[in-house]
This record gives structure tokens, sequence and C-alpha cells, in this order.
């Protein structure tokens, strides 16, 4: 026969007539590579096929003690039902009857006795290769299905990460405005309470009278804190952020002296006592901020306290992981559900009641990532949580350079205050007023840019969002008119326009609302210098 061969294959041979056996095994001795296994009494087939896996059984139909019929059905139940195994029955009864019964118990094929060797190789042939096609048919649909599998999962990954991303994005556009409302209200405390507190500090007898306009000031300047953290949990890495070489047990360390009033006198005086070791053996420094990188500390810590209303203890552990930092902050507490450990770090979420407000891990999940690290959360109700801070080690060391205020060595200036809040324009003319410099107010773009053309300014500082002529607007008509002349631009949304990275279109500086005086010094300073340079 001039055929290709045949993959190599195995054949279970059950005949209880022995020189049938022989027969076939000389018929499968012209193929190459194929092995195969025979016995005569039909009780030993099923742990043979069991033992042997074969690719095809050739069996007898009528045999004592079990026939085939019974033998097909066994190996049947032993297959799973999408593997296609040929199962060829030798018989001389080629009745109808026999065929039908056969087939129902799960025959693939027949042939008759006495057998025609040439026929047997050419069926044998035909159901190996099926056999062997459905295998490589089989394995490309797993493998297709397995490739599936995998595309749909990045696929669902990829929807949940921009579903995500998305619904950050929408609560930061909300946060924005928000911030933006509170920024100029804040602008108008700050700012006030900045200009009264000298004058009491000088001439209040009452010293009570003096912390009063002191707590305003100081309650301004947390509210402005508290503004911004509406931000944090969206807020990209800003180019150019100074990062520092950290400590990671000193940040820890810190923490922990930090949270002492709540977990130890707090939790004491209600009766609950909490306990809190370290476990430092870090000898990595990360980069970072590290009143962030301690803000997130502390409230892992903090969380941990009100995961334990019946105490506990709580470990801060360090350790350096492949090239990473990790900072664990594990408690003894409640624990928490699979469904909780994957919503807990989602903005406003929270399992606390009127006692949460659901952005503490927001932000600090904003700031990990930030820092081009990552939390990690294992949890178990009744056990207790861990919560893993992985951030990559650096042996980079930078400096932070303070800016020193300026602005006394300015000369008088005549500057031109845009706002279309009347009492921000008043603001900041007296904060301009007590640095020597002269002011000309506007409330609104267009009666600005008339005063503009009608006399000489040194500077102009403009609001962001007025009606009718935005800033930016404005900044564009000075710019063209006279383009050495400086533009500052005021505006509630300063962060998120610092972020962009570049500024708009003839605007020199921008400086985030609420203003104080020593950031409008700053400001006209630098601008003045960036001016006389040019």
């Amino acid at each position: 026969m001039n055929q290709h061969p045949l993959p190599p294959a195995k054949i279970l041979i059950i005949d209880d007539e022995p020189s049938n056996v022989r027969l076939l095994e000389r018929v499968l001795e012209l193929f190459g590579g194929v092995t195969w296994r025979c016995t005569t009494d039909p009780r030993e087939a099923i742990p043979m096929f069991a033992e042997f896996q074969p690719d095809l059984v050739l069996t007898d139909l009528h045999m004592p003690h079990v026939d085939g019929y019974e033998v097909i059905s066994e190996i049947r139940e032993l297959l799973d039902g999408d593997i296609f195994l040929p199962i060829v029955v030798l018989t001389a009864d080629v009745s109808p009857e026999t065929r039908r019964k056969a087939l129902r118990s799960g025959a693939s094929d027949f042939i008759t006795k006495p057998l025609d060797t040439t026929e047997v190789q050419l069926r044998i042939r035909n159901l190996l290769e099926n056999r062997f096609l459905n295998l490589r048919l089989d394995e490309t649909v797993r493998q297709r299905t397995s490739e599936l599998e995998d595309a749909l999962t990045q696929l669902r990954t990829a929807q949940e990460h921009v579903v995500k991303q998305e619904r950050l994005r929408a609560l930061g556009m909300m946060a924005g405005g928000i911030a933006h409302d509170f920024n100029n209200a804040l602008t108008m405390i700050l700012g006030y309470g900045e200009l009264l507190l000298p004058w009491f500090q000088k001439n209040a007898a009452d010293s009570k009278e003096r912390g009063y306009v002191e707590h305003v000031v100081t309650a301004a300047q947390d509210a402005t804190h508290v503004v911004s953290r509406l931000k944090e949990f969206y807020r990209p890495a800003e180019e150019g952020e100074v990062r520092v070489a950290l400590d990671p047990n000193q940040l820890c360390e810190q923490a922990v002296a930090f949270t002492t009033p709540k977990w130890k006198a707090r939790a004491q005086a209600a009766g609950v006592m909490i306990s809190v070791t370290t476990d430092l053996a870090s000898n990595c420094r990360v980069l970072g901020c590290g009143p962030e990188l301690r803000e997130v500390l502390t409230n892992l810590i903090f969380n941990a306290c009100d995961a334990m209303p019946e105490g506990g203890s709580i470990v801060v552990r360090t350790r350096d992981v492949d090239g990473s930092v990790r900072i664990e902050v594990a408690d003894t507490g409640v624990g928490m559900s699979p469904e909780v450990v994957a919503l807990c770090l989602e903005p406003f979420y929270t399992t606390k009641g009127e006692r949460g407000t659901g952005l503490g891990l927001a932000v600090a999940y904003g700031i990990i990532q930030r820092h081009g690290g990552n939390i990690q959360i294992e949890s178990e109700p009744g056990v207790g949580t861990i919560f893993a801070l992985v951030m990559p080690s650096t042996d980079v060391e930078v400096v932070v350079v303070q800016d020193e205020e300026r602005g006394t060595d300015i000369p008088p200036l005549k500057i031109l205050v845009v706002d279309d809040q009347e009492i921000i324009c008043e603001l900041l003319s007296e904060h301009l007023h007590m640095d020597g410099h002269e002011t000309v107010l506007a409330f609104d773009g267009a009666v600005a840019l008339a005063e503009f053309i009608a006399a000489d300014f040194d500077v102009v500082i403009t609001d962001q969002s007025m009606p009718g002529m935005s800033g930016e607007q404005l900044a564009k008509e000075v710019k063209s008119r006279r383009p050495n002349t400086p533009v500052i631009l005021l505006t509630g949304f300063g962060e998120e326009m610092k972020a962009v990275g570049t500024l708009p279109e003839g605007i020199d500086m921008i400086v985030g609302k609420p203003v104080t005086g020593s950031d409008l010094r700053k400001a006209i300073h630098e601008v003045i210098q960036m001016s006389a340079v040019a």
C-alpha cells in the first residue's frame, strides 16, 4: 500500500478467538509505529483499556462472560463526551438489528468476518486518520478558546480600568468645581484674616481677641488643605514634581508616633486595648514626598483602629522585595469580604456609615500611584487585614531647595487687578497696598481692557472665570498691545492648570486660590524678574 505512514498509534484488540487475534496482529505489523495490546478474555478489556489508553479498539461482539455490547458501553462511559475514539466491531452477524444495537452501544464501524486483510487495513487507517484529525482540531479549539478567554479577560480588565478612570475623572471634575467655589470663599477668609492679624497682634490688649483672629487664619489654612484633598484621588503626578529619598522605617516610626493619641489614649479611655508594634527590616529608600506618605500610613493605622472595636493588635512592617520596598500595616480586626476589598479603594465608598467620608483610602491610593507604587490588600472576615504599600526602591538622593520669600526689593508698581467678585479685588488691593503698590480695580474683562488701554501698568493680575471675557482672553489682548507686560492668572483651578505642564497663551504665571499676601509677593517678584531678563 503506497500510503503515507500513520502517526504512532495504540490499538486494543478484544476477541475470544486466538486465530482472529493473531490475524489482526499480522495486519497491524504492516503499519509502522503502531503498538497494540490483545486479550481473549473480555473481562480484562476495561482494566486494560484504562491502563493502555488506546487510539482505536477492535472488539468481537459475541463473547463469553461479557459480550461486545457491554464492553463498548463501558468504554464509552470512561470517555469524555467530546473525545472521538473509534470502536470497530468484528462480527459475522450482519443483521440490521445487530448493527442498530452495536451503534446504540457506541460502535463507530463494522468489519465482517471472515476478515479481509485489505479491508481491515483501509478501515483502520481511515479511522485512525479521523481520530488524529479530531485530536488536532480539539487541540486547536482548546488553544483558540484559551486565547479567546485570555483576550476576554484582558478586555474585561481594560474595560474595568477605563470605567474606573472615567468615574474618577467625572468625580475629579465635580471635586474640582467644588474646590473652585470653596477656594474663592477661602481667599476672602484667609486674606482678610491675614490683613487683620498684624493689627490685632500689635494693638489688641485682649490676647483672647488676637487668638480669635489667629484661629480664623489657621482654620482657613487647614480648610485649604482639606479642599486640596478633594482633588488628591484623581490628580496625576505633576511633571517636575520634587521627590526626595526617604527612609521607610523612619516614615513608619513617625506615623506610629502621630497616631498614638488615637490608638493608645483614646482607645484606653473607651476601655479598649490596642497595641501597635513595628517590625522594620528595610535597608532601602523610596523616592517620594514625606508628608504624603506619612498621611497614607496615618490613614491606614486609623482605619486599623476603627476595624478593631473590641481591641487588638497592629503591626507595621517594612521589607525589601525584588527591588521594591514593601510597607505593611496589619491588624487583627473584623476583616473584609472579597466584595468590600474590591471596592474599598473607590472614592466615596465606606463601611463606616456617617463616620466615614470614603475619601481616605481613595486619597491614599492616588498618592501611592503617583509614587509609582501599588496597594495590595489581604483580608479575611474575622481574622484581620493587611494593607501593603509596594513602591520602587531608590539609591538616588534628591535635594529640595526651599524658595525664599521675596518681594521686599521690588519698587512700587502700578498693578491692574481684575476679578468679577468685587470683594476679592478689594482684598488683593489691600495686600498690594501694604507692599507699597498702586492698584486699579476692574470687575470684568471688558472694563479691564479699557483701563489697560488708557494707562500704563507694570503688572496685570486677573481672575480666570469671568462673564464676557475670561482671564485668558484678557491676557491675549494685553499681550497683543504690550507684549512685555507680565500677566498673572489667579484661579481656583490653579492646581489643575499647573498639572497640564504648559501655560495658556498670554499668561506668565498661574497662582491658585486661595491666595495669600506671601503668594502675591512671590508671584510678582518672579514675573518682574522674568520680564527683566526678557
